[in-house]
């Protein structure tokens, strides 16, 4: 059940190294907390090898890419792969500029990644060596529906078993897929999108659920978005009518604090093709 991945969480306090973008960065922090686990931000090229072999697991997202980081991102991908943590690509805009795209397939390359989560738009981006994408929202012409969700589901199989990462692609259905089988997940609510940071946040939260579940990736990952979602629908229903997105955006994180597996394995959506 995905609620035992969320108590390994809690009991093993997963210490995370996140570099990440400067418009989440806190919100991101606050989700590591509030999940059980605890994050360091740090990505200083002279700093990121000693931070990252401190921790248990490495969050890479590209959202706010600059020459400075970059090569921090590289240095700590290879600390982490040396040291056998499980390292997250969060493709944040991979298709919007050539920079996003060529960073985040060079990273592909020289990094071994145990997670890829993005959009459709994202992850099909990195599928085909390119592509475009709406800034760092995913188009609406390539969004997962229940009319082409079987063709989602092999071509997110399918991205699992040519890079060896579990592919995590988030929307309105949410897919979580190795190379065999794939977590369909329909939790969530789409005033979610209204929030600058739930993809970012989710990145956070899913590689602490990884590094506290070694050898169970796939459901961990589920668990993860599973939670995120869930937390989304949990923080809408607590909204005042004076309530806003910012608002929301501390209702969401409030509900993963007080999330239990209990209420994960009660609430989550979801099917395994």
């Amino acid at each position: 059940m995905l609620g035992t991945c969320l108590n390994q969480v809690r009991q093993n306090s997963p210490l995370v190294h996140n570099i990440t973008n400067y418009v989440t960065v806190n919100d991101v922090a606050n989700i590591l907390l509030a999940c059980g686990g605890s994050p360091i931000m740090s990505d200083d090229i002279q700093d990121v090898e000693d931070i990252t072999s401190i921790c248990g697991g490495l969050n890479i997202n590209i959202g706010t890419l600059n020459q400075n980081t970059i090569p921090s991102m590289f240095a700590a991908g290879k600390k982490s792969n040396a040291l056998g943590h499980p390292v997250l690509l969060d493709p944040v805009g991979a298709g919007a500029s050539a920079l996003r795209t060529q960073t985040a397939l060079k990273l592909m390359e020289e990094v071994k990644f145990t997670v890829i989560r993005g959009n459709i738009s994202e992850i099909k981006t990195l599928a085909a060596g390119s592509g475009s994408t709406r800034g760092v929202d995913a188009d609406v012409a390539d969004a997962v529906t229940e009319e082409n969700l079987d063709a989602s589901v092999a071509f997110a199989k399918a991205m699992a078993a040519k890079t060896g990462a579990v592919i995590a692609i988030t929307g309105a259905i949410d897919l979580v897929a190795d190379g065999e089988r794939c977590y369909v997940i329909r939790n969530g609510r789409p005033e979610m999108g209204k929030i600058t940071g739930t993809g970012c946040q989710l990145s956070g939260l899913t590689t602490a659920y990884v590094v506290a579940n070694p050898g169970n990736e796939l459901e961990a990952v589920a668990a993860a978005v599973a939670s995120m979602g869930l937390a989304g629908e949990i923080g809408w229903a607590n909204m005042a009518p004076t309530d806003g997105n910012s608002t929301y955006r501390n209702r969401i994180i409030d509900a993963i604090f007080h999330m239990d597996a209990e209420t994960l394995d009660k609430g989550a959506k979801y099917e395994v093709r």
